[in-house]
């Protein structure tokens, strides 16, 4: 899921992020605004209430006022659903219909606006609306609608939840039309010691502050409101950053020049493309200036107070997530088995197991919540009507058909990608055939049918994309083939027993023992019965083959109702296309069929052992095939696994219990927030490719896959609690097991204080991120005792770096008004130990090179005290070869092996190309020359002091005599070659100055093959001394010229202009 460029990561420094296609502006239509009249109606107490229906400017709160004035409101961001005409809610009570009925002669449903809201899956309210039109009714049930899932409602910045805050306080006001202050104070705390504290800032704000005070709109604009939030919350953390990068204590605004490289070294994601993404400039730093500063003599002269900078980091400019992520992102035309697809386990159940209730209503909940997998099990209904129930528990059955009409009313509100019916069928076949029959006539053109003619159900063939199946409705149901006329007998597992429906129709025995029965939950398609009757005749297995049994049921019919059976099951297989549950046998079965139609379904426990033992399998399984997991049939609390576990094996249908808000929900609602809220996330590539593998289990980095470093510091938070009690911040990641991090990142905690804890934690750092599209960051806050306040869920690719804020949501995943964290977040890409600095160095050379700069000058301080050469460098040259060539002349006797003594005392030999190798050299640590060779050669430290015998002895010795005869000659040699190829080229230039070119580029190749490294400055004279008489008695070799030579140690980079055409090597 990388964002346009390949890289995660925001351009937010780069421009504006506003500009995303899906995060638009709040519009109001006009008539919302304006207002209309309806009749408020409520079922429990029978009364109808008059009352104006309208909707604030920014789109944040619906509100009615009575004929008393007396007002109430609803926050927009709660509603789920807003229905009207057949779905709406009408009065059952005669009386209270009469009443609620006006205007025109539409019937009451199409005048009716029912709106849905609730803090869950399960617990949701209805409040009624009647009006004179349907026309209205539609505007305004289609307005709010559109409004409740407005993006901005559930991802707005810091600001615009400032802002909806301030808008409930004028929107609450007194008869006199004035906010009483007692309102102001409650939005901030509920407890004494921190009233006080509201108190004193309404003080020094210039605000009334007594509980009985009220104030008119006009003298308490949202400036009043803002430089109130500035008071209670201080932001003294934001103010160290903002001082910090100003730099001059006398400095109290911050120029476009420094705001540039703030927005380029921290707020930016260095490794994001520079092309699609350039660097924020001064343009960009004035516009930020001219959009958040509120002093308009600084934007004039282009600077930014505190006061603006503040508001930039609350801002949309600096969303913590880049609002592409929240855009529809993802590729959504590759094969329905790359991706991973939200999905519901047991939807009908609103709790427990085996004592909870049933509810059509969640149906509608789980699909316009982006759930596009729900599950139903068919069993047969007293009245020869299907019901939907949990088999063999205490829980309520349902209406069949009311749940197919609730989903075909509520599929594509919210997202028009495919939505698929996980059918469990205990039904006998004429309720069968009442099942197949109601799918055609309710989802009418939105059922799937038949294959697409460009996906056949063939072998090789992929799955169609969700692109291609807009809008569809797929049935996934054992699918009954026309050449069977048995079942082939099977043996489930032992723990699956007396416990699975034996095939399309049949069920197990009705006498099996209850808890047995009870263990299982809903989903029986497990691993040992889904193939019973779908495999192809030549892939049956020996066993013995068994006709069909007779089903048990209300109507126990005799051998006539054989064929009947066949009939109903053909006619409910009809409508089974792309998604064929099977039994699952093998990975290398499945890959040796090769139909995608065909999916298995396992229980988390049976999925965990099959990703223990082939991991690898499962994932590449995944990437042609569906598969679906679902909870444990000893969940009996309807508790939820890690979802995590099975996404890391690329399992599409990962099935949850909805009506469950534990910490696997909330990840599974957190991840499916992002690509639109379709439902549908597209896999990392390496989970799609045939041609790539993954091992779930990675911890090195994977070939490929650049691996990413966070870091995470929790700086403050702001109105976590309205409490007086202590909080800390939790911060974990969750993706494959080598990147997942759970309760080890924690801050301290901040007693007594819930409206701007100071935390300032050093990073938490996620040092290696094997996989970071797989990956995402989990920020909590809680009470002191461990209650949660509110968590975020953050994906880390799309994680901008720098500064940011965060809204913190409930379980469900709303906003918590005004409740934020401020963070400073860091990414990069994943650098091992010890070359970090190497990586810096590649990231910035330019930098790194002035850092070498800087250390060269600090070295510096270390030797100033010695003597500095003066004159040229010429002159320099000159100067030492005299002194060498007069301190060698005036030494004693020659010796055969020359020696040097190092800096700590220790002697080095020197050995001739007759010599045998040195063996009492002490070890010397490598520097300068390990940089560049592979191996270590001993190499010399510091060379203070050369040990010489005298040039005359030296030139007797016979060995010296032959040896330097030898090189004298090969010089010759040399030298005639070189100055014939000089004078060639020469002659082809007819300008002096052409020639002089040729001759340095002469000088430069021979400089290139027999020049060597400076290695220090330090000891000049002594190595020209060392150099010379090596020259003078030929002990080095010409011949080698790739070896290190030591005549250019001492006279630096500049030396090798004048050098000789060949020198002697060591």
């Amino acid at each position: 899921m990388a964002v346009p460029g390949g890289r995660g990561g925001s351009a937010s420094s780069a421009g504006p992020s506003s500009n995303s296609v899906s995060f638009k502006p709040i519009e109001v239509p006009q008539a919302l605004q304006n207002g209309e009249k309806f009749i408020k109606w409520d079922e429990d107490s029978g009364v109808g209430t008059p009352v104006t229906l309208r909707v604030d400017q920014h789109g944040f709160y619906l509100l009615w006022v009575d004929q008393m004035n007396e007002m109430d409101l609803l926050d927009i961001a709660t509603i789920r659903d807003v229905r009207s005409g057949k779905y709406a809610k009408i009065p059952k009570d005669p009386k209270l219909r009469q009443i609620v009925t006006m205007g025109s002669q539409d019937t009451l449903e199409e005048k009716t606006v029912t709106v849905c809201c609730g803090t869950d899956f399960v617990n949701i309210s209805f409040v009624n609306f009647c009006c004179t039109r349907k026309e209205i009714s539609r505007l305004w049930t289609d307005a709010l609608m559109s409004l409740a899932y407005n993006l901005t409602q559930v991802n707005g910045t810091t600001s615009m939840f400032l802002l909806k805050a301030y808008t409930k306080l004028t929107l609450l006001t007194d008869k006199a039309g004035k906010i009483p202050i007692k309102n102001v104070i409650k939005m901030f705390t509920s407890n004494k010691e921190d009233r006080k504290r509201v108190e004193k800032a309404l003080d020094i704000s210039g605000l009334p502050s007594g509980k009985n005070d009220t104030i008119s709109i006009e003298k308490f604009q949202f400036e009043d409101f803002f430089n109130l939030y500035k008071s209670l919350t201080q932001r003294s953390e934001v103010e160290k950053v903002f001082n910090e990068l100003v730099g001059t204590p006398k400095r109290h605004n911050m120029t476009a020049a420094q705001l540039v490289d703030f927005l380029n070294k921290t707020q930016r994601d260095p490794r994001l493309n520079e092309i699609l993404y350039p660097y924020a400039n001064t343009a960009r730093a004035k516009d930020i200036i001219a959009q958040y500063e509120p002093n308009k003599y600084n934007v004039q002269k282009g600077q930014l107070s505190f006061d603006g900078f503040l508001r930039y980091f609350m801002s949309e400019d600096n969303n913590i997530i880049a609002s592409s992520k929240f855009d529809l992102c993802d590729d959504m035309d590759q094969s329905l088995s790359h991706y991973f697809i939200n999905s519901s386990h047991n939807t009908y159940l609103t709790g427990h197991q085996l004592t909870g209730k049933s509810s059509v209503e969640i149906y509608r909940q789980c699909l316009l919540a982006g759930c596009r997998c729900v599950e139903l099990d068919f069993w047969n209904g007293k009245t020869d009507e299907p019901v939907i129930v949990h088999g063999y528990t205490f829980v309520q059955d349902i209406p069949a058909k009311e749940v197919l009409e609730a989903i075909a009313e509520s599929a594509f509100k919210t997202s028009d990608y495919p939505v698929v019916l996980s059918f469990e069928n205990h039904c006998n076949p004429r309720q069968q055939a009442k099942i197949a029959n109601y799918c055609k006539e309710i989802f009418g053109e939105m059922l799937l049918e038949q294959p697409l003619d460009t996906h056949k159900l063939e072998p090789g063939s992929q799955l169609p994309s969700p692109s291609l199946l807009k809008r569809k409705i797929i049935i996934k149901n054992k699918k009954k083939h026309h050449h069977h006329h048995h079942y082939h007998k099977k043996t489930p597992p032992p723990s699956q027993e007396a416990s699975e429906p034996t095939g399309n129709g049949d069920i197990a025995s009705h006498h099996a023992p209850p808890l047995q029965m009870q263990a299982r939950q809903g989903s029986k398609e497990s691993t040992g019965t889904e193939d019973e009757d779908s495999s192809s005749e030549e892939e049956a297995d020996a066993a013995e083959v068994e006709p069909v049994q007779g089903q048990p049921s209300e109507h126990p019919d005799q051998k006539p109702a054989a064929q009947k059976e066949t009939e109903a099951g053909a006619e409910i297989s009809a409508l089974v296309n792309y998604i064929q549950p099977v039994h699952f046998s093998s990975f290398e079965n499945a890959e040796k069929k090769n139909r995608s139609y065909e999916m298995s379904s396992f229980d988390e426990k049976q999925a965990t052992t099959l990703l223990k033992e082939k991991p690898i399998e499962f994932v590449n399984y995944n990437k042609f095939q569906l598969s679906r997991v679902y909870p444990a049939g000893t969940r009996f609390d309807s508790s939820n696994f890690m979802p995590q576990v099975f996404w890391n094996a690329g399992c599409q249908l990962v099935a949850l219990n909805f009506q469950t808000l534990d910490l696997a929900m909330q990840l599974n609602l957190g991840i499916f927030e992002y690509n639109y809220r379709t439902g549908y996330l597209l896999k990392p590539e390496f989970m799609r490719r045939k041609d790539r593998r993954l091992d779930p289990f990675a911890e090195s980095t994977v070939d490929g896959i650049i691996a990413g470093t966070v870091k995470i510091s929790v700086i403050s938070g702001q109105f976590l609690t309205d409490k007086r009690v202590g909080t800390y911040v939790e911060v974990d990641m969750y993706g494959l097991p080598a990147d997942t991090v759970r309760k080890k990142f924690r801050t301290k905690i901040i007693p007594n204080n819930g409206i701007n804890p100071l935390y300032d934690e050093e990073p938490f750092v996620f040092k290696k991120v094997v996989l970071p599209e797989l990956a995402s960051i989990r920020l909590a806050a809680y009470e002191e005792s461990g209650k949660l306040i509110g968590h975020r869920i953050l994906p880390v690719v799309g994680l901008c770096p720098g500064y940011r804020h965060v809204n913190l949501r409930t379980e469900l995943g709303q906003p918590l008004p005004l409740c934020s964290l401020f963070l400073l977040i860091v990414v990069k890409d994943y650098v091992p130990d010890g070359l970090s600095d190497f990586a810096e160095a590649l990231a910035n050379p330019i930098k790194y090179q002035s850092d070498l700069e800087k250390r060269s000058r600090q070295l510096a301080v270390l030797t100033d005290d010695m003597e500095a050469p003066t004159g040229t460098k010429d002159e320099q040259k000159k100067d030492a070869t005299a002194k060498t060539t007069q301190e060698l002349t005036s030494n004693g006797s020659p010796s055969p092996r020359p020696t040097l003594t190092s800096g700590v005392g220790s002697s080095i030999d020197l050995v001739t190309e007759t010599d045998v190798p040195v063996t009492n050299a002490p070890p010397v640590s490598a520097t300068l020359v390990e940089q560049n060779s592979i191996t270590k050669p001993p190499e010399i430290l510091c060379v203070e002091e050369i040990v010489a015998e005298p040039l005359d002895k030296i030139l007797e010795n016979k060995l010296v005599k032959e040896k330097k005869l030898e090189l004298e000659k090969k010089l010759e040699t040399l030298r005639k070659k070189h100055e014939k190829k000089k004078a060639t080229l020469q002659s082809q230039k007819s300008t002096s100055e052409t020639g002089e070119k040729i001759s340095k580029l002469m000088n430069i190749k021979l400089v290139k093959r027999l020049s060597s490294k400076n290695i220090f400055q330090g000891g000049r004279a002594t190595i020209l001394n060392h150099s010379f008489f090596l020259r003078v008695t030929g002990v080095f070799s010409t011949e080698s010229t790739s070896a290190e030579p030591l005549t250019s140690v001492a006279d630096g980079p500049e030396s090798s202009a004048n050098a000789e055409p060949e020198r002697p090597t060591l």
